[in-house]
C-alpha cells in the first residue's frame, strides 16, 4: 500500500504526490472523482481517453448506411416538417 501525505492550502487545494500520480497513472487534465464514505474519502481517477478507444465499444444496432443516405433521410424529414408548418 502506498502512503503519502498532502497538505491543503488556504484555497482548499492539494498537490497530489508524484508517487500517487504515477501509481494511479493520472496526468494533467485527468479528472478525479471524490466519494466520501463516513470520515474517509475515496478518489477514483477518471482518465481522459481518445474517442478512438471507444470505437466498437457498443454493438451496432443496424448497419451504417453512409453519409449520403443519412443526409437524404434528414432532408426528407426536414422537408416533411416544413410542409406541415413545423419547421
Amino acid at each position: 500500500m502506498l502512503t503519502k501525505v498532502a497538505t491543503i492550502t488556504s484555497k482548499g487545494q492539494i498537490t497530489i504526490p508524484k508517487e500517487v500520480r504515477q501509481a494511479l497513472q493520472v496526468r494533467e487534465k485527468d479528472q478525479l472523482l471524490f466519494m466520501v464514505e463516513g470520515n474517509q474519502a475515496v478518489i477514483i481517477p477518471l482518465k481522459q481517453r481518445p474517442l478512438t478507444e471507444l470505437l466498437g465499444a457498443l454493438p451496432a444496432t443496424r448497419p451504417y448506411p453512409g453519409m449520403d443516405a443519412i443526409r437524404e433521410e434528414i432532408h426528407k424529414e426536414l422537408g416533411e416538417r416544413i410542409a406541415r408548418g413545423e419547421g
